[in-house]
């Protein structure tokens, strides 16, 4: 079992910068790819970025490629995504998400809100 927990959420102008963290608790956090996904009221949530369990590889959704980043510290048991430029199309509940394969999560974090004003 793996617990998820975000931080780093919250209103921010456009243009603006924010960074979330996910600790994750539990058995073999390197052993899970990690991601970000994002979802706003009435529309399916979707994969933002992710990890490989080694964190020699990422992907990014086109919408953020060049202005967002993700890492991991596996020491730590703690993914991070840095957000920049952001933009009100931002604005979303975040997920944090770990699966063997990160398309279909095994465990979810609880959500955190990141409001980006214009």
């Amino acid at each position: 079992q793996v617990q998820l927990v975000e931080s780093g959420g919250g209103l921010v102008q456009a243009g603006g910068s924010l960074k979330l963290s996910c600790a994750a608790s539990g058995r073999a956090f390197s052993s899970y790819a990690m991601g970000w996904f994002r979802q706003v009221p009435g529309k399916k949530r979707e994969l933002v970025a992710s990890m490989s369990q080694s964190g020699s590889s990422a992907y990014y959704a086109d919408s953020v490629k060049g202005r967002f980043t993700i890492s991991r510290d596996n020491a730590k048991n703690t993914v991070y995504l840095q957000m920049n430029s952001l933009k009100p199309e931002d604005t979303a509940v975040y997920y944090c998400a770990a699966g063997v394969i990160i398309v279909v999560p095994n465990y979810w974090g609880q959500g955190t809100q990141v409001t980006v004003s214009s």
